[in-house]
């Protein structure tokens, strides 16, 4: 996907590179101004839609800073994780970064990201929501601080569900009684009702908090035991089994593409998926989608949070550490900006503007809204980001239960496997 700068960002960005090439120049005070202005580097991923969003608020923070010059670019998010570890590791780090819950840890205890409360004078987190700014914490600082808000859901086709004489899924219904309505579904209409979740981290780990554990402790160690794993897949293998939800050949083809899905597909009546992806289900489900919430635990223990949707965060070594926290403080907190922005990032963070915007949203970003209100003040607080390892371990977790959905492998030989490489990620 092309970068998106604005003419005077390209040809900052070309006086930079040759300086860089032609005089080994780093990132410091001189090479970071031209004409007299700050220069700032801001990178994010997302498609077209959010870049053309973002360049319209960075226009209007540049208006407003006439000092501050922006260079803006983006990419899709695989190609923006790969190259943004790249430039951490060279040293080079944007002065402003968009950052996912699973790149905080390893980026701060990198080295790579500033302590924002450094910034505190520029930076105001007061209208936050406090259990999602900690969220952007690591031992106690404030390395990022979250943009926009997403949470879980049961994403369904709405007339699969009708014609299989099923309610809408209300708040606190349990695993028990989603397990039913996936049995329910695939008996009266030949398809099998949702997808196999026990191919996901993010299931298995709203399952488990609604059994009262955590997917990592407070010091980065796991929070359950091959027990707790064990019980997942063989729940999730019981379902497959019956045909109530995918077979291996199906979940073995997941990719993050809401394409490639069973209900994408039209395989599946249903998908685990985060509310703001759920949208790409529209042009592939013509009957139309509803969103429900999660199941929690069969004692109605909730097991789904809001988890920020992303974060912005500022490099350490950022030559103009003000200026990049008021170009944060600014995408947070202006209210002008979050008009522009709407909900392209996800459901505002800042409690006065997810009020000021919410008459003005449309489309399926009112749907988001809308779902996220129905759960409003019924979710625990959400869990520290996860370490680092973490990344990997999502890769782990899907193919030990591609072990077990192809009948290769036990839920117990699975699980058992699972632990010892979890436990050995963890300590490298």
């Amino acid at each position: 996907m092309p970068g998106n700068r604005t003419r005077k960002s390209c040809t900052t960005a070309v006086v930079l590179a040759l300086c860089a090439v032609l005089a080994g120049c780093s990132d410091t005070d001189e090479s970071s101004r031209a004409g007299g202005e700050v220069v700032l580097r801001y990178t994010w991923w997302g498609n077209p839609d959010r870049a053309a969003k973002t360049q319209a608020a960075v226009d209007l923070f540049e208006e407003r800073n006439p000092g501050i010059d922006v260079q803006t670019s983006f990419t899709g998010y695989e190609a923006y994780k790969q190259k943004l570890a790249t430039q951490a590791a060279g040293g080079d780090a944007p002065d402003v970064m968009q950052l996912d819950y699973r790149m905080i840890d390893q980026y701060a205890t990198g080295g790579v990201l500033l302590d924002l409360s450094e910034q505190q004078q520029v930076l105001k987190t007061s209208e936050l929501e406090p259990g999602l700014l900690a969220t952007g914490k690591v031992d106690g600082k404030q390395y990022a601080v979250p943009q926009g808000r997403g949470t879980e859901t049961m994403v369904y086709d709405t007339e699969q569900w009708k014609a299989a004489g099923l309610e809408q899924p209300r708040v606190g219904w349990t695993w028990s009684e989603w397990a039913d309505a996936m049995r329910t579904v695939a008996e009266r209409t030949g398809e099998p009702g949702g997808t196999d979740p026990g191919q996901s981290e993010d299931a298995f780990e709203v399952w488990l908090r609604g059994q009262g554990r955590t997917l990592y402790t407070a010091d980065r160690q796991l929070g359950f035991t091959a027990d707790d794993l064990t019980r997942w897949w063989t729940f999730t293998d019981e379902l497959r089994r019956e045909g109530a939800v995918s077979p291996a050949e199906q979940t073995t083809q997941l990719d993050g593409s809401v394409e490639n899905t069973p209900l994408g597909r039209g395989k599946a009546a249903s998908d685990v998926n985060w509310d703001a992806p759920a949208s790409g289900y529209l042009a592939l489900v013509p009957t139309g989608i509803s969103l429900a919430p999660m199941p929690a635990g069969e004692d109605g223990t909730p097991g789904q949070y809001f988890k920020p949707s992303m974060f912005m965060g500022v490099a350490a070594d950022s030559g103009h550490p003000e200026e990049s926290a008021k170009l944060v403080d600014f995408m947070l907190n202006d209210k002008d900006a979050a008009k522009i922005l709407g909900a392209t990032r996800g459901i505002p963070v800042n409690e006065s503007i997810r009020e000021d915007i919410a008459a003005d949203l449309k489309d399926f970003d009112k749907t988001i809204y809308d779902y996220q209100a129905t759960v409003e003040g019924k979710l625990d607080a959400p869990p520290q980001a996860p370490p680092s390892g973490d990344t990997a371990l999502q890769t782990t977790f899907m193919r030990d239960y591609d072990q077990v959905s192809y009948e290769r492998m036990s839920p117990r030989e699975a699980a058992e496997n699972y632990i010892t490489e979890a436990k050995a990620e963890l300590r490298s």
